[in-house]
């Protein structure tokens, strides 16, 4: 007789019912359930004909499930409970063994384990995919100037290359932390029981090799109760969505009219329902939107986490739509901003353009008066009264005559009409990681290798 003989009130029910989302958890409860089979069997707790007999059952409700002809029964109030059902129908009697020595304390967290090595794994596989993207555009588009903003303001020329370079660095990191938060699930939670480990001398470290692991969880209540390598993927998620956010947001403000730095592809616009001419970039706005989306998983799994005490409660079934919402989003976004950057098309003419403005050439103008004995700070101040007298009189700096030049400063001759030459200005970044072009050639080759790593 169960412990509860009153049945549930139908709606704690479906409040307490997580198979409408676990269930894309199946092949990885199939797989920790294979695993255990054998276990069982190397323990004399399954005879092999009962081992084969389940083993071949479980393939079954596979097959099923991977067809799509797997039927959800009322009372399956999870993936884990929905495949023992269906095993047991198949099987008989027998598939009630199956659950001999584990709880779904640890088969969920090993199920959850198994998912997010995978996730982890197919997340760098498409940072990679975008990143090799970048490499292809700013080899490209090397040489082709553009103004570098601070504040949104015109700051500093610098070449388009170094500008899609930046990003790629950017996605790098983030390929590896995917890797470091799939290095960290190492141990696999499989037999730690429902809190403090089991009565069956199971062979955990053949079930941990079998399924991928390094081996079995150190400690029982640690592994029934973490979910820190879930939050691990949700962080780097986090950190990558950011990144693809400001991606978005560039490509948004350099495809206006204001801008008219690109103009996106055809596949990855939108039209106006109301006005014929627009073409809005709806894709690059996405990434910029979802970033929060994911964050907002994050931000879920650490309040379900905050203050849990040990080991397992029902709390932790909270950490499953947020990560799978995380997941497809990511990598929609991936994918999205990827097929954007294939289609895009930028104006040469219109970013050298905006690259010439003389005023970018300031700081360089400063730099000049310093390698004349001047002090910065008195550069600084000198360099930003000729510009308040260019904007006054409504001329560039170059068009400043000799006169008003020594009425700043004494120093200042012939060489400062050449400093403020685009070419001279972002071909003067000669340190290392700046836009000179022996630079970005430098950056490119550092990028070629870093890619190979991220696709190793």
């Amino acid at each position: 007789m169960s412990r509860l003989p009153d049945p549930q009130d139908p709606l704690f029910k479906r409040l307490n019912s997580s198979i409408e989302f676990d269930l894309r958890l199946w092949p990885q409860d199939i797989a920790g359930s294979r695993a255990h089979v054998e276990a069982l069997r190397k323990a004399g707790v399954l005879s092999d004909d009962e081992a084969t007999k389940l083993d071949e059952g479980l393939a079954r409700v596979a097959a099923e499930l991977e067809r799509g002809e797997f039927e959800v029964s009322s009372d399956d109030e999870d993936i884990h409970i929905a495949v023992e059902r269906r095993l047991t129908e198949i099987v008989g009697p027998v598939g009630g063994k199956l659950h001999t020595g584990r709880s779904r304390n640890d088969q969920v967290v090993t199920d959850m384990q198994l998912y997010v090595r995978e996730r982890c794994a197919e997340a760098r596989r498409l940072v990679a995919t975008l990143a090799g993207r970048l490499i292809e555009l700013a080899e490209r588009h090397a040489d082709w100037p553009v103004p570098g903003y601070t504040h949104l303001q015109r700051a500093q020329p610098v070449y388009l290359g170094h500008h899609l370079l930046a990003y790629f660095w950017m996605l790098s990191r983030d390929g590896r932390r995917f890797e470091g938060a799939n290095s960290r699930v190492a141990r696999m939670a499989l037999g730690a029981g429902a809190l403090a480990g089991s009565n069956w001398e199971l062979d955990r470290q053949a079930a941990a090799e079998e399924l991928g692991f390094e081996g079995p969880a150190r400690n029982s209540l640690d592994a029934v109760s973490s979910r820190d390598f879930v939050l691990e993927y949700l962080a780097a998620a986090s950190i990558c969505a950011t990144h693809l956010s400001r991606l978005g947001s560039e490509l948004v403000l350099w495809s206006s009219s204001e801008f008219g730095f690109c103009e996106p592809a055809d596949a990855f616009s939108s039209g106006s329902s109301l006005m014929p001419q627009k073409k809005n970039p709806d894709a690059a706005e996405l990434l910029r939107a979802k970033a929060p989306r994911v964050l907002g998983a994050f931000a879920t799994l650490a309040g379900v986490m905050h203050a849990l005490p040990l080991a397992y409660s029902k709390d932790l079934q909270e950490d499953k739509e947020a990560l799978f919402d995380a997941v497809d989003t990511l990598e929609d976004c991936l994918r999205a901003a990827d097929g954007m950057l294939a289609g895009l098309r930028f104006d040469r003419e219109r970013m050298a353009s905006a690259a010439a403005d003389e005023l970018l050439g300031a700081t360089d103008v400063a730099d000049l008066l310093v390698r004349r004995g001047v002090p910065f700070r008195e550069a600084h101040g000198v360099v930003g009264g000729l510009v308040r007298e260019a904007l006054e009189h409504g001329v560039s700096l170059s068009e400043l005559s000799r006169e008003q030049l020594a009425a700043h400063s004494d120093l200042l001759d012939e060489e400062f009409y050449e400093v403020l030459g685009s070419v001279r200005l972002l071909e003067s970044k000669r340190s290392e990681g700046g836009t000179a072009s022996e630079r970005v050639r430098e950056q490119l080759e550092a990028a070629r290798e870093e890619l190979a790593g991220l696709r190793a």
